[in-house]
């Protein structure tokens, strides 16, 4: 059965979707460890609770954020991952951490992608009155939140939506997502290629395969 590996900064409930994903079947693969930049991530307990190897690693005891990441893909390789999954992971990777694991690093970020790269997107949409907002899955590239789009969700946002709201309303999406492109890739439906994300033979379009 192929490997996860799924990186978290906090609560985990993407983490949680996945872990359930897999234990239903609905992704033919098992969570092999958890690994979190924050030691008193929720999501580390959810991990031990599905009897899932959970471990921390302090930024604070290494020198350059290189030399946290080498020790990031020595302690990850030991479990050696078919798919790095990142759920909710805060921390900018390196060059190196995306070099290592190049065409098998997945993100979900919760905009529609060009969209609203980096933080507080929902806080983004809802200050520029946007009557739609959305949620990500993409592969990973030394570009923040720019590599190749493979699907995405999108939700409305109603006049007098609190970031709350709109934050449970694209949560709600990313459970659904998330687990089903995971899917996709572990049944070797899902590649890039030349920078771009491929599905079952064919080029997705730049909005992934929700943009066709």
């Amino acid at each position: 059965m192929k490997r996860l590996v799924v990186l978290i900064s906090g609560n985990g409930s993407n983490l949680q979707a996945i872990l359930d994903a897999c234990q239903q079947g609905r992704i033919n693969a098992r969570v092999a460890a958890v690994f979190s930049n924050k030691a008193n991530a929720f999501g580390l307990e959810r991990a031990r609770s599905a009897g899932v190897a959970a471990h921390a690693l302090s930024a604070s005891a290494y020198e350059s954020r290189e030399d946290f990441d080498r020790q990031l893909i020595r302690e990850i390789d030991a479990y050696a991952p078919d798919l790095v999954v990142l759920a909710g992971y805060m921390r900018i990777l390196s060059p190196v951490f995306v070099a290592r694991y190049q065409d098998r690093l997945l993100n979900i970020h919760p905009s529609l992608l060009p969209k609203y790269p980096g933080l507080h997107t929902h806080r983004q949409a809802i200050a520029n009155g946007d009557s739609e907002h959305g949620t990500s899955v993409h592969f990973v590239t030394d570009q923040l939140d720019g590599g190749p789009v493979i699907l995405q969700a999108s939700v409305p946002v109603f006049s007098g939506d609190s970031e709350e709201e709109v934050t449970a309303r694209v949560q709600h999406q990313e459970h659904a997502i998330y687990p089903l492109v995971i899917n996709w890739f572990v049944e070797g439906r899902l590649v890039m290629r030349d920078n771009a994300a491929w599905l079952d033979g064919n080029p997705l379009p730049p909005q992934g395969y929700a943009g066709d």
